[in-house]
């Protein structure tokens, strides 16, 4: 009897539990994947797939129209607030241009008058003397208020300096320096410097602002 007890006990699975035994174990997950593959590969199994492979793709493509039409609509939104940006700044443009015409002939500054002509020429060439009109007549308005120098960069350098007695130096001091800047370049560098009309109007806007400021003009 004690020898069929110490037999059965070398017989016996690890602690006596047939879950822990590797065979075992094994045996049956090799039966599960059998199983599972059957599964898988049933007609059952392939509808279940095909059915959410479907929703998925109805899923993706709600989510991709949606954006395409989000899309679409950010882009016609852009295009509307451009185009309303170029009116406007093409309104504004002639409004500016058709001032500078009626002060042509409506300047009580005959220098003014003469810098608008060159100005609306059609010659390049005389875009250029617009602008040294111009600076000439700030050099000039510079002097009746009092600054001193040899030439505009001397006295634009004495408006600079602290406040005389009675106001401000030069409230326009920054936009008379930008112009004049604009102005030495044309002297000095000729035919090598290139202004086109646009921004030639967009110079002597600066010295009417300067001018207007102190009824020069």
């Amino acid at each position: 009897m004690e020898t069929v007890n110490q037999n059965n006990l070398h017989t016996g699975t690890f602690l006596d539990s047939k879950y822990l035994d590797p065979g075992y174990l094994f045996n049956h997950s090799i039966a599960y994947l059998k199983d599972f593959w059957i599964f898988i590969s049933s007609e059952q199994a392939i509808n279940i797939g095909k059915i959410i492979l479907s929703l998925f793709s109805v899923f993706f493509l709600t989510i991709i129209c949606y954006t395409l039409v989000r899309l679409f609509e950010i882009r016609k939104k852009e295009r509307e607030h451009l185009h309303h940006e170029i009116a406007e700044y093409a309104r504004n443009k002639n409004e500016q241009e058709k001032r500078l015409r009626e002060e042509v002939g409506g300047s009580k500054n005959e220098r003014w008058s003469k810098t608008l002509n060159y100005l609306f020429s059609q010659h390049s060439s005389d875009w250029k003397l617009a602008i040294i009109e111009a600076d000439s007549m700030l050099e000039s308005l510079m002097e009746q208020l009092g600054f001193q120098g040899e030439n505009l960069g001397d006295k634009l350098k004495g408006a600079n300096q602290p406040a005389r007695a009675g106001g401000d130096n030069f409230p326009q001091l920054t936009t008379a320096w930008e112009v004049h800047t604009i102005r030495n370049r044309i002297a000095h560098e000729g035919l090598a410097f290139e202004l086109s009309q646009h921004e030639a109007k967009r110079v002597i806007a600066l010295y009417e602002q300067i001018f207007h400021g102190y009824g020069y003009i």
